[in-house]
């Protein structure tokens, strides 16, 4: 069974930055296209970055160009979410998620495109 764990959310004032890191458990993580999402109170999930499977091709969404960016260690199964810039507006659930093997150099954005997903972390930026 596949679990993604996250970490390294928390409180941080508006223009400091935080690490986010999801770590894949199984032996296949190296096939997966992975990407970060973030829900806010009353609002959908969102798609806020991914890395293909080969590490290749990234995406971001509009609002975090620039300020995040995106990497993938598959000697450690792991996807870093590195987060620069941070405005109030970033507050959110942040979540991994997987997409099983496709071999696509391509990011998907919508949430049915992905497989596994992990629990969260709280990111929350004061201004």
């Amino acid at each position: 069974q596949v679990q993604l764990v996250e970490s390294g959310g928390g409180l941080v004032q508006a223009g400091g930055s935080l690490r986010l890191s999801c770590v894949v458990s199984g032996r296949s993580f190296g096939d997966y296209t992975m990407g970060w999402f973030r829900q806010a109170p009353g609002e959908e999930r969102d798609f806020v970055a991914g890395i293909t499977w080969s590490g290749a091709s990234t995406g971001y969404t509009d609002s975090v160009m620039g300020r995040f960016t995106v990497s993938r260690d598959n000697a450690k199964n792991t996807v870093i979410l590195q987060m620069n810039s941070l405005k109030p507006e970033d507050t959110a659930v942040y979540y991994c998620a997987a997409q099983r093997s496709s071999r696509r150099e391509y990011v998907p954005e919508s949430v049915v495109e992905y497989d596994y997903w992990g629990q969260g972390t709280q990111v929350t930026v004061s201004s």
